[in-house]
């Protein structure tokens, strides 16, 4: 039996380090591709350039901003995703609150002062056990430098503009696990049961020890899901994605 392929979809200020540890544990049994989402400023664009990186058929997993894009996809080509995961993040729109927020950091950034993320930024990333880990600090700090000013815009921009993912979870049809950190601040646990709860069929799980970036906070519990979830047998007999 042949490897799946797995396309990796980052979130905000991330890029493919944020997958390094799985791509290495799941090479026996998936190829992974991981898309880049800091060139497009839509996230139907964003998908529409990962799409063209996969081929036919594919399973999808996203975290956070990678989940709007996994929606989108999901809207595009449903026909190609055998299989679905979500990990931090949330089918609704920002609520006026976060769109506040979110167009002040844009001009901020506009205004010359992008910051990235900083120490002070840390404890809305990652889980209290694991903010005097140095190593994994300057990981999460060293991505949002690599992924910069111009295309953190983009991010936002496209991130504001996302359609309300709620109405499509119920048409999904593909075996879907939903994962989020318990210590997740940003995307908490109750907006990932939100998606699992609507997803016919979904299962749900909170990784302890975890804020918003289980990938890298707890590589090898995400890498043990992720690998079970791609020998879910359930998913080698799919249609469409959203029936």
């Amino acid at each position: 039996m042949g490897r799946t392929t797995l396309l990796l979809l980052p979130g905000l200020l991330c890029d493919a380090r944020l997958w390094d540890a799985q791509c290495a544990a799941l090479a026996d049994v998936a190829e992974t591709i991981v898309a880049d989402l800091t060139r497009d400023d839509d996230v139907a664009a964003m998908a529409a350039r990962a799409l063209e990186l996969a081929p036919p058929r594919f399973a999808l997993a996203g975290l956070s901003m990678g989940g709007y894009v996994a929606f989108a996809i999901l809207r595009a080509a449903p026909e190609r995703v055998t299989r679905l995961c979500l990990m931090d993040t949330t089918a609704r729109p920002d609520s006026e609150e976060q769109r506040r927020r979110r167009r002040g950091l844009m001009a901020l950034t506009r205004q010359g002062r992008f910051r990235g993320v900083t120490p002070r930024l840390l404890p809305m990333l990652l889980h209290p056990d694991r903010l005097a880990d140095a190593p994994l600090a300057a990981e999460v700090m060293d991505m949002a430098g690599r992924v910069g000013k111009a295309a953190f815009l983009r991010q936002q921009q496209a991130i504001l503009a996302r359609p309300d993912s709620r109405p499509d979870l119920a048409r999904i049809r593909v075996p879907t696990r939903v994962l989020v950190g318990s210590g997740d601040q940003l995307t908490p646990p109750p907006l990932a049961r939100e998606i699992a709860d609507g997803i016919p069929g979904a299962s749900f799980d909170v990784l302890p020890g975890c804020g918003h970036l289980p990938p890298l906070e707890r590589p090898g519990l995400v890498s043990a899901h992720l690998r079970d979830w791609l020998a879910d047998a359930a998913g080698s007999h799919n249609s469409d994605a959203i029936g």
